[in-house]
């Protein structure tokens, strides 16, 4: 049981991990199915979950395909779960600019992995795990570099995030762990 703060948010962000490309479903899900999915995975790191309305205006604004018959496939959930973690330091234009970047070189699955990977390892290394973000190359893309520079961004931001989460919780005298009240026996 983690029992200081930093502690805590290295237990909470260490724990993270997004599903490989090939793991999101291609069966088709529908649109309630596919907002459970996604925010399964990025409970860890998000304190607001995507919704059924915020899916619906990604699709209306173009930043997502239209469902197939009311169904959302691989490439979409992919593009959905970028959206959902980049939304929180990114404005949609920012976030559509990002995406036309990255599909002028690369295809919907290795920009997700490349998304993945890099956001794993930012999230470890904010906690200690990975001793640095591994730098910018030369002979990066446009793309790879705004792809890095989103991510450290975000990781900052998730972990600022946590750290004011688990400080409310100690604040309002609510155990670290299960959210009991210290009171409660």
């Amino acid at each position: 049981m983690p029992t200081t703060r930093e502690e805590q948010i290295a237990e909470s962000l260490n724990d993270f991990q997004m599903p490989a490309y090939t793991q999101i479903p291609n069966v088709g899900l529908y649109l309630k199915q596919v907002v459970a999915y996604i925010n399964d995975y990025l409970d860890p790191i998000r304190d607001d979950p995507l919704t059924v309305s915020m899916v619906s205006n990604y699709v209306k604004h173009k930043l997502i395909p239209n469902p197939i018959h009311k169904m959302y496939y691989r490439e979409q959930i992919a593009l959905l779960f970028f959206i959902a973690v980049t939304k929180c330091v990114l404005s949609l234009e920012e976030i559509r600019f990002l995406l036309a970047i990255q599909e002028k070189d690369y295809d919907t699955e290795y920009s997700y992995e490349q998304f993945r990977r890099k956001m794993e390892e930012a999230l470890h290394h904010m906690t200690g795990a990975e001793d640095r973000i591994p730098p910018a190359s030369t002979d990066d893309s446009e793309g790879h570099i705004l792809l890095r520079n989103t991510v450290i961004t975000i990781s900052h931001k998730i972990y600022m995030d946590r750290y004011f989460y688990y400080a409310q919780l100690a604040e309002n005298g609510e155990d670290k762990a299960g959210g009991e009240t210290k009171d409660a026996d």
